[in-house]
């Protein structure tokens, strides 16, 4: 991966969001020593900070919104041919703005830089245009099978393990509770997904939401199937698959502990596992 700005001849620029398949065709027009630059506008809950650098093989460079945001379009062009000195090719989506205050748009991009602009125009799958913020919707609605396919890749969050009410191992089944933050979580309920822990993937039903029938407490909590894995502040991921159904209150622990056999078995059937 080249890093190095001076050799990099093409760039294609956004906020690039869930690295999502509509991005994934703008770094297609990308040259071999092509580079991404991701403007970072605080909002980007999807693929935060560096986790859109699992999703490509080109180079990243950041920049701030607070940054850049005050320059002209003829300023911006500017400082990105001082930065990228060799730079032929810039490579943006159809609704790409740029400039103080949005000003600028794909024609005026054409006319400030003097090289190669390639405008790529809106994607569609399934009749549903691809953007972040109508994957966004996807997700908070627990509907992965849509926003799965717009990404082009499970929907993955990333946490830290937490202590949990301690129920779980010694009245119900062992989970795993999560510390997440910076991520977009979706709507309360049970949720087909596979975690990843220590590098290692397992098929698991993760839970979001308050425990109601409980502490009434936020959770995030992950049962690994058919393994008791013991994680101890591991790096863990979850991704998810599918929902299996909302929050619900139950009158009895014995009718939540029934009720979580069965997501575990709806969960076996979908991954094929031995009941």
């Amino acid at each position: 991966m080249n890093k190095d700005k001076k050799n990099i001849t093409s760039i294609a620029i956004g906020g690039f969001d869930g690295m999502h398949i509509a991005h994934q065709s703008l770094f297609n027009n990308l040259t071999s020593n092509g580079a991404i630059i991701a403007i970072e506008t605080g909002h980007a809950n999807m693929t935060p900070k560096e986790q859109r650098e699992k999703c490509t093989t080109f180079p990243i460079f950041y920049y701030e919104l607070n940054d850049i945001k005050n320059l002209s379009g003829k300023e911006f062009i500017k400082l990105l041919k001082s930065e990228f000195p060799k730079l032929k090719k810039i490579v943006v989506g159809f609704d790409f703005c740029f400039g103080k205050n949005r000003a600028n748009s794909t024609e005026e991009l054409k006319s400030l830089f003097d090289g190669e602009v390639v405008v790529v125009n809106e994607i569609s799958i399934n009749d549903i245009a691809i953007h972040s913020r109508i994957i966004r919707e996807y997700i908070k609605n627990g509907d992965f099978e849509t926003a799965n396919t717009l990404l082009g890749r499970k929907y993955e969050i990333k946490g830290t393990q937490i202590k949990g009410q301690g129920l779980g191992k010694s009245d119900f089944v062992p989970t795993i509770n999560l510390d997440i933050k910076e991520y977009l979580l979706p709507n309360e309920g049970v949720y087909i997904t596979k975690t990843k822990v220590d590098n290692v993937s397992y098929p698991s039903i993760s839970f979001l939401g308050h425990r109601v029938t409980t502490d009434g407490n936020f959770a995030v909590e992950t049962h690994i199937l058919n393994k008791d894995i013991s994680a101890h502040n591991s790096n863990i991921s979850i991704k998810f698959f599918k929902k299996l159904r909302d929050n619900q209150k139950f009158d009895s622990f014995e009718k939540l502990k029934e009720q979580i056999v069965n997501d575990i078995n709806d969960c076996k059937i979908y991954f094929n596992l031995n009941l």
